[in-house]
């Protein structure tokens, strides 16, 4: 495919380098001269100094000719503008945008009857909207895994470090499904940041990261068989009052009802439940004041001893660090943990970052910007795609697919067109059903037939052109 991005900041970056690599012609676009300065010394592909929402530059870039254009530039109005000028042109290439406000996105989502959402974009990403529910869904959890939710399907992926506590710890894989009768897959396993996909022969370690596939309804007691332990959370503390932190807000306020959180919020004892948020910017927390009343907020930099000693922050049992200054959400948290808070979840910039904040102690890193790339390129792989998920930055990818009239591997039975690996089938969905269920050797696969499967990236092309997607 052909490529232009608009927009050559840390996200920018970041998805060239994923398109690259699989082989497809990128072009780069930045008004910055260091930023292109910088960048055309790190990838392989043409980067232009020039405004992206110019006419002239995208036709230069030869949008025209291109297949698909991703705005990704810091400013919301930039990205949708340029978005439609190529859509008053170029209606049939594919515009993807990021959009922070989340004011455009509803207004884009009212607009069904349309072939396309408003402002000509096919596609809007929203990476606080899909930060903040990563964040809810690790602390349903417990805050002691990160939980990928495999939607329109039973199952969920949680991400578990083991402790050497654990009974998983020093086990072959083929012996710890011996150890409860909760069925579940390990899905892969991650030595030293090296993430792979086992065998029935390989032994899980102390400090080892595993990936667990079961059922939402069994995750609690999976969790409690590996050794974790789940508690309520009475006293919560949310470090920034932006986008983010009062979207998770929305999630733990507790209104009429009690909401899918009650397990661990101690929702029927309000009186014993406190929820705190800290901000420094004196807007933010004037406006997460007047929304959320049942909260105390704080306007105050987290980096100052006083608001840690006079709320006694170092006494609660959950720090959500989700502000937008990621290096900040890392060290406070860090720190608050030293001090004696119970458990830690971090918004940070990227799976690399989110593994340097679990070797410092923090339970829960969310990676922000590889949940905007794993949109966006889901949107870019076509319909045979559905979703994406960065596993590590090992190489290792989570691709729900449809299997199309041109796989070659139809009709076969899986144990026959394994790669041990290279891939691993998940979960599978017959085309007259809606049912996930996980499969076997045995199982064959039909035109139709939806999937979720591990694959590694480096192979990502040959291995979807088996089940025929291209």
């Amino acid at each position: 495919m052909k490529i232009i991005i608009v927009g050559a900041g840390f996200t920018g970056t970041q998805l060239a380098k994923r398109l690259i690599d699989e082989k497809n012609d990128i072009i780069l676009i930045d008004r910055n001269e260091d930023i292109v300065r910088h960048v055309s010394n790190r990838l392989d592909c043409m980067v232009m100094q020039a405004d992206g929402n110019s006419l002239s530059t995208l036709q230069e870039a030869g949008i025209a000719e291109a297949d698909a254009l991703v705005a990704v530039t810091g400013t919301d109005e930039l990205n949708m503008i340029t978005c439609s000028l190529v859509n008053s042109l170029y209606p049939s290439v594919l515009k993807i945008a990021r959009v922070r406000n989340y004011d455009y996105y509803l207004n884009s989502a009212k607009d069904d009857n349309s072939s396309k959402h408003l402002y000509g974009i096919d596609f809007m990403i929203h990476p606080d909207v899909e930060a903040a529910e990563a964040i809810t869904a690790a602390i349903e959890h417990g805050a002691v895994t990160e939980v990928v939710d495999l939607e329109n399907t039973d199952y969920e992926l949680i991400q578990l470090n083991i402790e050497k506590h654990s009974p998983f710890n020093e086990q072959p894989i083929q012996s710890i499904r011996q150890l409860t009768n909760i069925p579940f897959l390990v899905a892969y396993v991650e030595k030293n940041g090296v993430s792979s996909m086992p065998s029935g022969a390989t032994i899980i370690h102390e400090n080892d990261r595993i990936g667990l596939l079961t059922s939402k309804n069994n995750v609690t007691a999976l969790l409690t068989v590996c050794g974790a332990r789940i508690q309520e959370f009475r006293k919560i503390a949310i470090l920034g009052a932006g986008k983010i932190g009062t979207g998770v807000a929305d999630k733990l306020v507790v209104h009429e009802k009690t909401n899918f959180l009650s397990r661990f919020l101690d929702i029927r004892k309000k009186i014993t439940r406190k929820i705190v948020m800290i901000d420094s910017d004196d807007k933010l927390t004037k406006e997460a004041a007047e929304r959320f009343p049942e909260i105390n907020v704080f306007r105050a930099d987290i980096a100052d001893e006083s608001i840690i000693d006079e709320e006694n922050l170092s006494s609660y049992n959950l720090i959500i660090a989700a502000s937008h200054n990621h290096e900040k959400n890392m060290i406070s948290s860090a720190y608050l943990k030293s001090l004696g808070a119970e458990r830690t979840v971090c918004l940070v910039t990227s799976s690399s970052y989110a593994s340097i904040a679990r070797n410092i102690g923090i339970d829960v890193a969310i990676p922000l910007r590889d949940t905007i790339i794993d949109s966006i390129i889901s949107h870019l792989r076509g319909k045979g795609v559905s979703s994406i998920h960065t596993i590590s930055d090992s190489g290792l990818e989570l691709e729900e697919i449809q299997i199309s009239e041109k796989a070659s591997i139809t009709g076969k039975p899986l144990k026959e067109i394994a790669e041990p690996g290279l891939f691993l089938i998940l979960l599978y969905c017959q085309k007259d059903t809606e049912k996930y269920v996980i499969p076997d050797g045995n199982t064959k696969l039909e035109q139709g037939d939806k999937i979720i499967l591990i694959v590694n990236t480096k192979d990502d092309n040959r291995i979807m052109n088996k089940f025929g997607i291209q």
